[in-house]
């Protein structure tokens, strides 16, 4: 609750946070108080610099309840559905915080990792970071989001489906192969091999060649096997694993080539079973 009783922002955002709504936009606050919009940034302005308020994004404002005060910002699972609604843009949660979230904790995820159809940067949210990845569409992989009740909504969180297929895809959000293995190892379970397959064709082949054999790996049959049926309708080009440790070339004769998946291992996957 914020601790100053006025009939100005102060009092407009305590109202709203005792009916549990977490957040409003600029003009609808604006619009319901009178204010000008030198009145309003000014206010929104001292509230922000007490903790009270935050903006994510220009226009949108979140109220931090006193329990997160010390932490900056309520979590994201809070407000990011309606952020991303008021800015008119599809999303979902993925990657690693989407494995976390379906169960797969391998370690405490450090960012909120979403999809979305723009290019946007890193937001700092109090002690969390909120990170984007692109992907543009997004309406092509609607199959594989799911509606995750949260505590103040819900918001859309990718299926473990799509969770596997994105970590394979977005390298970079994954923290190397052996973690995406380590965390594909824990989800495994959780995957619905029929949703993977439905899925498969919205992504590079690439990137199903390496999650056929990272699943191949783990001793998914069942998954490989899904992907192996979609995957070979055509010629199948050779890949990297990783193609950060593409170095040096390998002739095809040699065992590093694995002939399954087209794929060019280098080294072998080591998987942390904690």
């Amino acid at each position: 609750m914020i601790l100053e009783h006025s009939n100005g922002l102060a009092g407009y955002a305590e109202e709203l946070a005792s009916t549990g709504r977490t957040h409003f936009a600029r003009q609808e606050a604006m619009d319901a108080l009178g204010l000008t919009h030198g009145a309003f940034l000014d206010a929104a302005a001292r509230l922000a610099k007490r903790g009270h308020l935050f903006a994510p994004r220009r226009g949108f404002y979140v109220i931090t309840p006193t329990r997160f005060l010390k932490w900056g910002a309520p979590p994201p699972t809070w407000y990011i559905d309606a952020m991303m609604e008021a800015s008119g843009r599809p999303y979902y949660v993925a990657l690693l915080k989407a494995a976390e979230l379906q169960g797969a904790a391998h370690q405490a995820v450090m960012e909120f990792q979403i999809v979305t159809d723009r290019q946007w940067k890193p937001i700092r949210a109090g002690r969390s970071k909120l990170v984007f990845y692109f992907r543009k569409d997004i309406g092509a992989v609607e199959a594989g989001i799911e509606r995750r009740k949260t505590d103040t909504g819900s918001m859309r969180i990718s299926s473990p489906a799509l969770t596997a297929l994105d970590l394979l895809r977005y390298r970079q959000a994954s923290g190397g192969l052996d973690h995406t293995a380590s965390v594909l190892n824990e989800l495994a379970s959780r995957i619905d091999p029929e949703q993977l397959l439905s899925l498969a064709p919205t992504f590079e082949r690439s990137v199903v060649q390496r999650l056929g054999y990272v699943l191949d790996h783990l001793g998914s049959d069942e998954l490989a096997a899904a992907l192996h049926g979609h995957l070979y309708k055509g010629t199948i080009p050779w890949v990297e694993l990783d193609p950060g440790e593409a170095d040096t070339v390998i002739e095809e004769s040699e065992p590093q080539r694995d002939r399954r998946w087209h794929v060019i291992v280098r080294r072998p996957i080591e998987i942390d079973e904690q």
